[in-house]
């Protein structure tokens, strides 16, 4: 059985570098480098859209229910303006997740990370119209949401760090060059007028 798909919103990177050998090099430094195709970077992670609903509806103890928690973030998601293509630059692989990730540290123009605190304001008028009290509890307590930091630190997973090393580790300078924003597996989105069971 296939796991529920999580919600996110990214922006592809198109490339590091500037060819395969500037990407494979990272190799030297993590474990498991990941398939430069699938790389991304997020901006706002939502989570399993069904846990995010349930995680509404538990906190606000039945005012609203997970449907129409789901609804009105589909609603949400839909509504959010597309933020450009961009190019960023890293020179450090840093470890994230409790040890299980090492990422690129990219380094963003100041526009990206006024996007990504609009996303974060906009999820906080979300939250307040779903009812929720409480909402900055809320964002950090949600195990759909799974925040784990309080600042955002852009950065791109690449593969694991490698035993017992914590980094950071310094690298080459290199560019990161991203694509406009966009709904990762949105095709999975359900219809905002769809109703979910509650």
């Amino acid at each position: 059985m296939q796991a529920p798909p999580r919600i996110t919103v990214e922006v592809p990177v198109i490339a590091v570098g500037s060819g395969p050998a500037d990407y494979e090099s990272l190799g030297n430094f993590v474990e498991a480098l990941r398939r430069p195709q699938g790389l991304h970077l997020t901006l706002l992670h939502v989570g399993i859209l069904d846990d995010f609903g349930q995680d509404v509806e538990d906190w606000t103890k039945g005012i609203t229910p997970a449907g129409e928690a789901i609804r009105a973030t589909v609603r949400w998601l839909h509504s959010l303006p597309e933020l450009e293509g961009f190019g960023g630059t890293s020179h450090r692989l840093i470890v994230l997740g409790g040890g299980r990730i090492s990422g690129l540290e990219v380094h963003v123009p100041q526009h990206v990370h006024e996007y990504q605190v609009s996303l974060v304001e906009g999820l906080r008028t979300l939250l307040d119209g779903l009812l929720v009290d409480n909402v900055d509890d809320f964002i950090l307590g949600s195990r759909a949401l799974g925040f784990r930091y309080p600042h955002w630190v852009p950065h791109v997973a690449v593969g694991r760090p490698p035993l017992r090393e914590r980094g950071p580790w310094n690298i080459p300078p290199v560019a990161v060059a991203c694509g406009p924003s966009r709904i990762r597996n949105g095709q999975f989105l359900p219809a905002a007028d769809e109703h979910p069971a509650n």
